[in-house]
């Protein structure tokens, strides 16, 4: 058939796919599926999308359907893959005209070139570069943003590449392209300064867009006050505050990257963001975002240590000198004066959306996150952090500022002026953040006596922000700086706020308290009628379980009496069944393995609250699942009635309901427990549960899926291949077929790593399988896996996998098979990779050691606060001691197996094989073997 019928059928087909009528529409998908491996087929679609005469819904299908088949058919050792001339035809097409009218297509086409440029570039494709910087340059406007686009796109991808020898090439590539795309960043950002003074809205953001695609790839922000000059309402409005985002973020990461060559850039960079985030010149300008970035960008040159002098100074480099002068020269005693009291008195302040929030969903407010990285993007956290380093950088001249802040504020607040509660609850705040720097400065006991204690009896309902706040400084000093015989004083308040979500205090000074208040909440359990006052004092009972962990084992009795009793009585009260639930998961998580003498009235409760078939599940289905995975997880050994309640486990798999994540959990927690006794009772319906869910679930739920087979496989490698095997064909052609999600093709490759590492023969029986279905040599499939695995090595995150990877790939060697011997590159490539992942470099010998090596088990010194291992860490850690990532040193793998491939070529075949590796990776080779 000639290129113009093949034309029109497939146009055809794509015209009928866009239809709303799935009687028109599913033969027309079907169709076009039996296309895709079609010799000519992409050319078509290439043909189709580049007229843009054509409809827009017919085009952009095209580019989808041609872009999925890259991800299929463009590798050479694909099955069905392209041929190398219809390729090379498909690459010149691309970029012979960049000029398509429409944006979302224009994107689709860019990120679809990309995606060629991965595979390709630059040594199928070297001309792509130069054509797009060409194209760039030209004065069509249409012509120049859409190269600039594809250009972006390109650049991003290829900066991905993880391999030695394609970050090399990229590292050329960019040396080569970067001053340009900083000197079309500057010309651009030119032009839409001239047009926004001249109030050319549409040209302006023409301009800004293109500024914002020559960033991605300087002097900062040119107009700060352009802001003001774009007003809100302004078109350009959007686009200028995510440019000047981008402005602060290539500050950040080059701050953060290479902070020897930012210094010249100090001096600049902190005026400007001081200027905006701390004096008026910010006033109606700012928005949160830039305010956050600023603070980081501030925050980042004050803790950075390439801008400290040495303990000694004569030991210190001239560039940290450098830099530390002109911050000193910066941080005067004015301007950190200034600093420090509009972080507090302005940034602190709870804001109106934060009130209300507290109002109408005081859980949320409570929890909102600030660990972790959310400095980093959110403004609460972020002014903390940057306050909490200026303080400790800077404590000298900022102590005196904070203690006169405190000293205005001294007596009980009038309730009825908000801006003073405000206030006072922003400095407390910055006094228990830096409580450890004012040790010597403020003296905690007193002030606890004279001024906070009354705080605390405060009893009005506007006065909760500031109870909240007092509670939370004392658990700030409480480990700092308070006289032990004060404790009483202090939990007799705690006592009155027992029930206060804010609570904070350590455990062992509450202990002497703990019989008397148990056995109090306990009596009070009892004598109370109500439902809903029975549900709360079972919740102060799980705070205090949950606080004092396995400290509550002496007090556990008469409570362990009592629960089945109210169990039984609470029958018609669902909601007070889930409260005894939650109390029954802190019980075992405080009584540990010996939580199993509860099991008689535990696996009951577990029973009735996970059964799908059961009314109340409705009710206790949550709770329920997390107490079967705490009992499990704090089980010493499996019975036959905690092995029987996995007959509740089908079902709630075919619901595939949000409480999917805890039934993986759950199964997990029976595979470390006992894999034998439970994957010869339960792998078969558990297989064909799997098999159902894998055909309609989200890529998130196929890696959760994915990895319980995966946790099977290291837990036993044998019984798990075996009954597992219905499921590894399908993760076989995922590998195979490059599947695209990063995150499922590790899994699949950390499951594929199990198999060939520890069950050789089941992983070729599979690869004998796997040729004949789809019509193979044994040698060519196993050749395309090898390649597949080394291509989309960068997929893997996990250092435990990266390392698994690299053992599963040397054990094939030793190897006559030429195959292999093609492939011995790429494994190598793999095995350096990840010797640079695992290996750390003693500093006194100068020699590598594999960081994931263990040798034995530890218990580990526990410090208070921290909850003891359950008896799954502890199967976990025996386990990892015979996993070969733990136990076998990767650096004497390759040394074993590169020796024994050198035994069986004999020296001078050795030495060929050897001159098809990389020159820099043999070299980094050698380093690591050192001493062998």
């Amino acid at each position: 058939m000639d290129m113009d019928s093949a034309s029109t059928v497939v146009l055809q087909a794509l015209t009928q796919a866009t239809s709303q009528d799935t009687a028109v529409l599913k033969p027309a998908e079907e169709q076009l599926r039996q296309w895709e491996t079609q010799p000519g087929f992409y050319s078509v679609l290439l043909k189709i999308f580049n007229n843009h005469m054509l409809d827009v819904n017919v085009r952009w299908l095209a580019v989808l359907y041609f872009k999925n088949g890259i991800d299929r058919y463009w590798r050479r050792v694909a099955p069905h893959a392209l041929s190398e001339e219809e390729k090379m035809s498909l690459r010149a097409g691309l970029i012979t005209n960049f000029n398509e009218p429409v944006n979302q297509i224009a994107t689709q086409i860019a990120v679809l070139i990309a995606k060629v440029a991965r595979l390709d570039c630059p040594r199928q494709w070297p001309e792509l570069i130069p054509i797009l910087l060409e194209s760039v340059k030209g004065q069509d406007g249409l012509q120049q943003h859409r190269a600039l686009l594809t250009f972006y796109h390109v650049t991003k991808t290829l900066a991905s590449k993880r391999l030695a020898q394609d970050k090399r090439l990229f590292q050329d590539l960019a040396s080569g392209i970067y001053s340009f795309a900083c000197s079309l960043w500057s010309h651009h950002t030119d032009c839409f300064l001239q047009q926004i003074y001249a109030r050319d809205e549409a040209a302006a953001l023409s301009s800004l867009e293109r500024t914002l695609l020559s960033l991605k790839g300087s002097d900062i922000c040119k107009d700060g006050g352009l802001c003001r000059q774009v007003g809100p309402d302004n078109a350009c409005r959007e686009k200028l505050e995510k440019t000047i985002i981008l402005f602060t973020k290539v500050l950040l990461d080059f701050l953060e990257y290479h902070p020897c060559a930012f210094i010249p850039l100090i001096q600049r960079s902190l005026e400007f963001a001081v200027s905006y985030v701390f004096t008026p010149a910010g006033e109606g300008v700012t928005f949160e975002r830039f305010i956050v970035q600023c603070m980081n960008l501030i925050k980042m040159i004050v803790k950075n240590d390439a801008y400290k002098p040495a303990k000694n100074i004569e030991d210190s480099k001239p560039e940290s000198l450098e830099a530390h002068k002109i911050k000193t020269a910066f941080f005067t005693h004015p301007t950190l004066t200034e600093i420090g009291r509009r972080l507090v008195s302005h940034y602190f302040l709870l804001t109106e959306e934060e009130l209300a929030m507290w109002e109408e969903d005081p859980e949320s407010f409570a929890v909102e996150e600030t660990g972790g990285d959310s400095w980093k993007y959110s403004l609460r956290p972020c002014t903390e952090v940057l306050f909490l380093d200026i303080f400790h950088n800077y404590s000298q001249t900022l102590t005196p500022v904070l203690l006169e802040m405190v000293q205005n504020l001294q007596g009980p607040t009038n309730v009825e002026d908000p801006v003073q509660l405000l206030m006072k609850d922003a400095v407390y705040n910055a006094v228990g953040l830096a409580a450890y720097e004012l040790f010597d400065n403020v003296d905690f006991d007193q002030w606890f006596k004279n001024q906070l204690l009354g705080e605390l009896q405060v009893n009005h309902h506007r006065y909760k922000l500031i109870r909240r706040r007092v509670i939370w400084l004392i658990g700030q000093w409480i480990s700092v700086k308070f006289k032990s015989d004060l404790r009483p004083l202090l939990y007799e308040v705690i006592l009155s706020l027992m029930q206060d979500p804010d609570l904070v205090f350590r455990t062992e000074q509450f202990l002497p308290y703990l019989e008397s208040i148990f056995g109090l909440l306990f009596q009070l359990l009892q004598q109370v009628t109500e439902c809903d006052t029975k549900m709360q004092v079972l919740h102060v009972i799980s705070c205090v379980i949950e606080r004092v962990n396995i400290q509550i084992r002496p007090y556990v009795g008469c409570l362990v009496q009592y629960l089945p009793l109210l169990w039984k009585q609470s029958e018609e009260h669902n909601m007070l069944r889930c409260a005894i639930l939650t109390t029954l998961i802190h019980l075992v998580q405080g009584l540990g393995a010996e939580s199993k003498n509860l099991y008689p009235f535990l696996l009951p409760v577990i029973q009735l609250s996970t059964d799908v078939s059961q009314p109340p599940h409705v009710y206790l289905l949550e709770d329920g699942l997390e107490l079967w995975l705490v009992t499990l997880e704090n089980s010493p050994a499996v019975t036959p009635e905690l092995l029987r309640i996995f007959q509740n486990m089908s079902a709630l798999l075919e619901l595939s309901s949000e409480n999917l994540r805890t039934c993986f959990q759950i199964v997990n927690a029976y595979i470390y427990l006992s894999a034998t006794e439970f994957l010869q009772s339960y792998a078969e319906s558990l297989c064909r549960s799997f098999c159902d869910l894998l055909k309609d679930i989200t890529n998130e739920g196929q890696v959760q899926v994915l990895k319980v087979v995966e946790i099977a496989l290291k837990v036993s490698p044998i019984l798990g291949a075996h009954m597992f095997q219905p499921l590894l064909p399908a993760v076989f052609r995922g590998i195979v077929d490059g599947e695209r999600y990063p995150v499922v093709m590790s899994t699949y490759l950390g499951i594929m790593g199990r198999v060939l590492l520890q069950n050789s023969s089941f992983f070729f029986s599979l690869l004998a399988q796997m040729a004949s279905e789809c019509s193979q040599e044994m040698d060519q499939l196993l050749g395309n896996v090898i390649e597949m695995w080394v291509d989309r090595m960068d997929n893997i995150t996990q250092p435990e996998r990266r390392k698994l990877s690299s053992l599963a790939l040397l054990s094939l060697l030793p190897s006559d098979n030429s195959v292999i011997q093609d492939k011995f590159c790429g494994i190598i490539n793999i095995c350096v990779e990840a010797l640079h992942d695992v290996m750390t470099e003693d500093p006194e010998t100068g020699t590598f050691k594999d960081c994931m090596l263990m040798s034995h088990f530890e218990e580990p010194k526990l410090s208070d606060d921290e909850e003891p291992p359950t008896e799954q860490d502890k199967r976990k850690k025996l386990l990892a001691l015979e996993d070969p990532v733990h136990s076998v040193s990767l650096q004497q793998f390759v040394y074993e197996k590169l020796k024994a491939q050198q035994a069986m070529m004999g020296d001078q075949g050795f030495g060929v094989l050897m001159e098809t590796v990389d020159t820099e990776l043999v070299r980094q080779l050698q380093e690591f073997l050192q001493g062998f």
